[in-house]
């Protein structure tokens, strides 16, 4: 009676050994993971940036998988959240501390950038627009985008003490936060 007690114990050990091997063999990585850039400005200001970073996987990314001149959630999954300890200016523009979402607009030279004060949100709807809202829109600034000088293959923010800047695929875009 013993040996047999013994016995499905170890096979039921077996069977949920092999069952946990082929499930956790099956989990990919995501297609765009998680990441968070910190820094402090020069102004002492902690500044961190949380989203999800997709890959250009041999895709043309800008003005095609990201179009010129419409809303983009500035980022992969959910919408990008800005996080600042201190009130900033967001390139001249006064931004109390908190934590917002970022949006942004492409454009083949310059770029709008988008604070909403709506956090937590999807990124996109079912019918493929952004979950923005613009009435809580905090403030909208225009920069100039850049050729970065190496290929990013995955989306990265960077934070310095200027600012930050979004980075994918050979194109850097500079915000300057003070």
């Amino acid at each position: 009676m013993k040996h047999l007690k013994l016995f499905k114990g170890l096979v039921m050990t077996f069977a949920l050994l092999l069952t946990a091997s082929f499930v956790f063999s099956q989990a990919k990585p995501p297609a765009s993971p998680a990441a968070t850039a910190t820094g402090t400005l020069k102004n002492g200001a902690h500044i961190s940036i949380s989203y999800s970073s997709p890959a250009v996987k041999g895709r043309e990314i800008w003005g095609a998988l990201v179009p010129f001149d419409k809303v983009w959630r500035a980022g992969a999954n959910n919408a990008t959240i800005i996080e600042t300890d201190k009130v900033v200016k967001v390139e001249g523009k006064t931004l109390a501390a908190g934590k917002y979402s970022i949006y942004a607009i492409p454009g083949q030279q310059e770029w709008v950038i988008i604070i909403n004060s709506v956090t937590g949100q999807g990124g996109m709807n079912h019918d493929g627009s952004t979950t923005l809202d613009p009435a809580k829109d905090v403030m909208r600034v225009s920069v100039k985008s850049k050729k970065s000088e190496t290929m990013n293959e995955r989306l990265v923010y960077t934070v310095n003490e200027n600012g930050f800047v979004l980075s994918w695929d050979h194109l850097d875009v500079p915000v300057s936060i003070k």
